[in-house]
């Protein structure tokens, strides 16, 4: 075959996979499936695979009949999937028959095209593949570690939450943020600003889900709120039962969405440090922004919520979101103003976290 025909066959290769991870990604991922095309064509691929390499991740510790010794195994071999070293197809040939009915489907069709997933993957330049790899590999360990010690009588303390949080998500934003230095000068100036605010962009979009699943999570044996900060409050997590409203319980999740709005607004410092010329991966973050403020503010507004189908925001909230973002997306007054208006009635972010906050503020920068 001549070399003209192999490269023909590589580039019809790469297309297939990219369509099918266009595919797979609508399946996986509503939320990341309408914010990841907002991002140019260089960034929307590499994004897009990393969801995908992060939900295949989660798929193994989602899996309720893998054992613990094999959830850690399957974790491990995939981090070495992912920086090369064992064939992908081997990874999705061994873990995909023992997914059950628990898992869905499109879950499985992801773990079955693992190795379409990964030649993807493979062919990023070196900067993009080293920041996936990092990510993948400290969320494995992080996520095989935390299923150890899960329970449904939470993490001892808030700072255990916040290491759950950086394992699962503030990686993530760490990734995004190697990824957007990587595609653009400008982005990469503002790297030493930007890192630090990249973890709670991650942090203040998983307490979000958090706090939202937290009758899903504790009907599969698992609550990641922390013990010690409802214990304060007179609540022992021990005895959390959905559909039993109780004041204590509700004051403890009133703090915690206050330091999920410190996280937040800490997003939003990350995100107007992006140059405003940069439309794109502005309106990819304050989509996911909005849409969690929206979140907590129906957390908020019933508290003794017992499905997260009860806090979910609506299709017309997601627009709304969506139209507010792409209209100021250059105009940073105006975004404050709105995430400000958002935030108003939320309870207040806790003294503590105000008074350990070493951050500068992006207005006086």
């Amino acid at each position: 075959m001549s070399a003209l025909n192999v490269a023909a066959l590589d580039q019809g290769e790469r297309a297939a996979d990219e369509r099918y991870q266009h595919h797979i990604l609508q399946g996986v991922s509503r939320t990341f499936a309408l914010t990841i095309p907002q991002l140019g064509p260089q960034l929307r691929s590499v994004v897009g695979n990393a969801y995908l390499l992060c939900r295949i991740v989660d798929t193994v510790e989602d899996e309720a009949t893998l054992k613990l010794v094999d959830k850690k195994r399957f974790s491990e071999q995939f981090v070495a999937v992912v920086a090369g070293e064992v064939p992908a197809a081997e990874f999705a040939r061994e873990l995909y028959p023992l997914l059950s009915s628990q898992t869905l489907d499109e879950e499985k069709d992801l773990i079955h095209h693992t190795d379409a997933v990964l030649r993807i993957t493979h062919a990023f330049n070196t900067v993009q593949q080293a920041a996936l790899q990092r990510c993948i590999r400290i969320m494995a360990e992080g996520m095989a570690y935390y299923q150890e010690s899960a329970s449904v009588e939470g993490l001892p303390q808030l700072p255990d939450l916040d290491r759950y949080c950086y394992h699962v998500a503030g990686v993530v934003g760490e990734m995004l943020t190697e990824l957007f230095c990587d595609n653009s000068v400008e982005i990469s100036r503002q790297r030493e600003k930007l890192m630090p605010l990249s973890v709670s962009f991650g942090q203040g979009l998983q307490m979000t889900n958090i706090l939202k699943d937290v009758w899903e999570d504790h009907r599969r044996g698992v609550c990641w709120l922390p013990r010690e900060l409802f214990a304060r409050h007179g609540f022992d997590l021990s005895k959390l039962q959905p559909g039993q409203h109780n004041e204590s319980f509700a004051a403890g999740m009133r703090e915690l969405i206050g330091v999920a709005r410190y996280h937040l607004e800490r997003a939003l410092e990350y995100t107007l440090l992006l140059p405003p010329e940069e439309t794109g991966i502005r309106k990819f973050c304050l989509w996911a922004l909005g849409m969690a403020v929206l979140t907590l503010r129906k957390i908020h507004g019933r508290l003794d919520f017992s499905t997260g189908v009860e806090v979910k925001i609506s299709r017309r909230s997601v627009k709304a979101t969506v139209l507010v973002s792409n209209f100021l997306v250059k105009k940073d007054t105006g975004l404050r103003w709105v995430f400000a208006g958002l935030s108003h009635g939320l309870p207040p972010v806790p003294a503590y976290l105000r008074q350990s906050d070493q951050g500068t503020n992006v207005g006086d920068s």
